[in-house]
């Protein structure tokens, strides 16, 4: 059995003394793993690190076999990541979320999401939205979806501030004013014309973009002990949050200001 198709590299483990596990998520085949041989050697390793875009070919005789693997460098991004506390942080925090995913189930969404922030981790402005909307699309393509296009109290589809952490719904700012202490908060630039044209994005608003992925990607944590075949990710946004904070403060101080 044999495909050929372009991959972005999540990691690589060391298998006996020469060989590598590569692991990678593809948009037809979800998360796949695959053995390549010599993947140690001075040619493969630049190629096999996290954040690359290869084209693979996969063989195998059977499908369930972990088959091997053969990689040729597309959209080489792991120099420009590692160079950079943020991206190096982020492309870990987004290889442990992807792990979320069965192996070999495809997630065309995700896969089209996380090529995009890449793309865009060396500009801090735009990254920090993007990895926000990253885990809420792969909060909805685990089935823990939230819906944030009206209030859960009265239907409206302006002023909404807040989400129900039991319903997984936006709650308007009036609605939710008497239970503020309850609910979560939402910030403006995740809700659809909420946020106005030409307005910035401040840390702030990054930071409880992240309360929120973060409280129900713990229900998916929680879940996924009821099952011994997943295995709980690390989580490392802590110091991708410490990084990002960082540029932040360089490239708008006076939201720091007290």
């Amino acid at each position: 059995m044999e495909w050929t198709e372009t991959g972005i590299v999540l990691g690589a483990r060391k298998h006996g003394e020469v060989d590598v596990i590569l692991e990678v998520m593809t948009q037809e085949r979800g998360r796949h793993l695959g053995l390549v041989r010599g993947g140690r050697s001075r040619k493969h390793r630049p190629v096999l690190q996290p954040g690359n875009s290869v084209q693979l070919t996969w063989r195998a005789r059977l499908p369930a076999h972990l088959g091997t693997f053969s990689a040729e460098l597309v959209q080489p991004r792991a120099a420009t990541l590692m160079g950079s506390s943020l991206g190096l942080n982020a492309v870990q925090h987004l290889a442990t979320l992807v792990r979320l995913f069965p192996e070999r189930d495809a997630h065309r969404q995700i896969y089209d999401a996380l090529e995009l922030v890449l793309d865009h981790l060396d500009r801090p402005e735009i990254a920090g939205p993007l990895l926000v909307r990253f885990e809420l699309e792969l909060l909805n393509e685990l089935g823990f979806g939230l819906d944030l296009t009206s209030c859960a109290a009265t239907g409206q589809q302006d002023d909404l501030a807040y989400v129900s952490p039991k319903s997984s719904r936006a709650v308007s700012r009036d609605a939710g004013r008497p239970y503020h202490d309850k609910l979560l908060p939402l910030p403006a630039f995740l809700v659809e014309g909420q946020r106005q044209q030409g307005s910035e994005i401040s840390f702030t608003d990054i930071s409880e973009g992240f309360r929120l992925t973060s409280f129900f990607l713990e229900r998916v944590r929680q879940a996924s002990q009821n099952s011994p075949s997943n295995r709980q990710p690390v989580d490392l946004r802590a110091p991708m949050l410490t990084a990002l904070e960082k540029q932040y403060r360089q490239n708008q101080p006076w939201n720091f200001i007290d």
